[in-house]
């Protein structure tokens, strides 16, 4: 199955005019003639999910934001651009090649639920992607395509919690990335309520954030936050219709997916395919293959979900299969592990990504999920004994009691596909059988170059409190920081 061109065009879009040339604006163009609950049953009918890990139902998803608008205060819609997922590039990758395809989608979603604002949401060390986007945006200003919507580009922090949903919205208005409970249909970006709440409404909540009731609360503006190629698919659908974005696909996971590839294999590189390609055929079309031939003993879907072993290779890609094989699609980003590769050093990397990026809010993940990272990091060293595996056991059980985002979540999957299903290189490093490593560097990738992947090796000189300070404070970063300082304030590498 060859790789396809629905989202990724085989040449990048350099202008706008070139964008209209080749059928750009036909779908602004369709949404503009009809009402916007047409364009919600047309998205609900092309069965298109997100594509920024949790892959909702996108109709789902705006019908509810349109059904609790604000009668006094206007919706905004999100483009989340914050790709920070280990592993991933598929966001930056469609930026780079077509902008003018997500700045057309988010202004129909804006149509489609009411929204007078488009904020597109990336990073500011993206710089060269948020240079295009920008780009994009203003030409799309300039030929006054998005009438009484305001267009804006927004750049925000390296914290992998940025890219979550609430926290965007946190960071949006200038706080933290600290993710709160009031989903985005709920409350928006805009903080609107003084004081922290009262027990029931409010009490727990990031910043000043109140949880509205639903129904559409005139102080409660709600907020469409969608992933760049979930809306990267909108303007074709609305152009051509929901029967043809079927026409590829599988009746549940219907269209494509842009994947990236990296790890041991020949090459590294983004790539677009059917739903439905196997994660094989993936590895294969682009990345050349496993490195040299080698055999592969695992799949690391970033560090969102379990680790897959050999044996789920031939797993379609659509989200029902993937999570029937014990995983999850993700935003399709794989790191592929061969012989020549520790499985648990992988592990141990991913579990040190996660307890640093954890912002502290809900104790067990950032405590809990640091005991686990020093446990598997005295594991593959081959420094553990049976109590810290049992430590290991103990602590991934209760890491993400009472988690109001998913990382807690991660940090379980990771570390209990590791103990259940490759016990032998578990045991290797408990018995000093295997050799001693340190934790592999898992962490954002920078770029990718030449088909090989750059990940941000700054990563490894994170504390746990966000800073790049030589001694860690032992302080969270949602005790450590104000909530309302600027994230952009937060201490960098100097």
């Amino acid at each position: 199955m060859p790789l396809v061109h629905r989202v990724l065009s085989p040449h990048p879009i350099t202008s706008l005019d070139e964008y209209l040339g080749r059928g750009g604006g036909v779908g602004l163009d369709n949404a503009r003639q009809v009402e916007p609950e047409a364009l919600i049953d047309e998205i609900e009918a092309s069965g298109l999910r997100g594509r920024g890990g949790a892959g909702f139902p996108t109709g789902r998803k705006w019908r509810t934001v349109a059904a609790n608008r604000s009668e006094r205060v206007p919706t905004t819609v999100v483009v989340n651009g914050a790709e920070g997922e280990p592993g991933t590039y598929k966001d930056r990758t469609i930026l780079q090649n077509d902008p003018y395809q997500v700045v057309e989608g988010a202004i129909i979603a804006a149509l489609a639920v009411g929204a007078d604002q488009v904020v597109f949401a990336t990073k500011a060390s993206f710089g060269p992607v948020v240079e295009r986007l920008r780009s994009a945006v203003g030409e799309f200003v300039a030929g006054d395509f998005a009438p009484g919507i305001e267009l804006t580009v927004f750049e925000g922090p390296d914290e992998y919690l940025y890219g979550e949903e609430t926290a965007l919205l946190e960071t949006i208005d200038g706080r933290y990335p600290f993710p709160r409970i009031a989903p985005p249909y709920r409350r928006g970006i805009d903080e609107v309520v003084e004081g922290s709440g009262d027990v029931g409404t409010g009490s727990g909540l990031s910043a000043h954030v109140v949880m509205a009731g639903p129904g559409g609360d005139d102080d409660a503006p709600p907020t469409l936050v969608d992933n760049v190629e979930t809306i990267a698919n909108v303007a074709r659908i609305i152009a051509r219709g929901a029967s043809w974005f079927r026409t590829e696909g599988t009746d549940t996971s219907p269209g494509t997916v842009v994947v990236t590839i990296t790890g041991s294999t020949e090459q590294h590189g983004v790539g677009e395919v059917i739903m439905g390609t196997t994660l094989r055929e993936a590895i294969d079309l682009i990345g050349g293959g496993s490195l040299r031939g080698a055999p592969i003993t695992a799949v690391m879907s970033g560090v969102s979900s379990a680790i897959l072993p050999a044996s789920a290779l031939d797993t379609p890609l659509t989200y029902e299969d993937m999570a029937a094989a014990g995983g999850g699609l993700g935003s399709a980003g794989y790191l592929v592990l061969t012989e020549a590769d520790d499985v648990v050093a992988t592990a141990a990397g991913a579990s040190r990504f996660l307890a640093v990026e954890s912002c502290g809010q809900c104790t067990p993940c950032k405590q809990d999920g640091l005991v686990l990272a020093s446990s598997l990091d005295k594991l593959v060293r081959n420094q553990a004994t049976e109590r810290d595996l049992d430590t290991i056991r103990d602590r991934a059980a209760t890491v993400a009691d009472g988690a109001r985002c998913s990382i807690g979540l991660q940090h379980q999957a990771i570390v209990t596909s590791l103990l259940e299903r490759f016990p032998e290189q578990v045991d290797g490093h408990l018995t000093g059988a295997a050799d001693a490593h340190e934790p592999a560097l898992v962490a954002e990738l920078r770029s990718i170059e030449g088909e090989v992947a750059v990940l941000d090796e700054r990563h490894q000189q994170k504390q746990p409190d966000w800073s790049y300070d030589a001694v860690d404070s032992g302080r969270s970063p949602a005790d450590r920081f104000d909530e309302h300082r600027a994230p952009r304030e937060l201490d960098r590498e100097p």
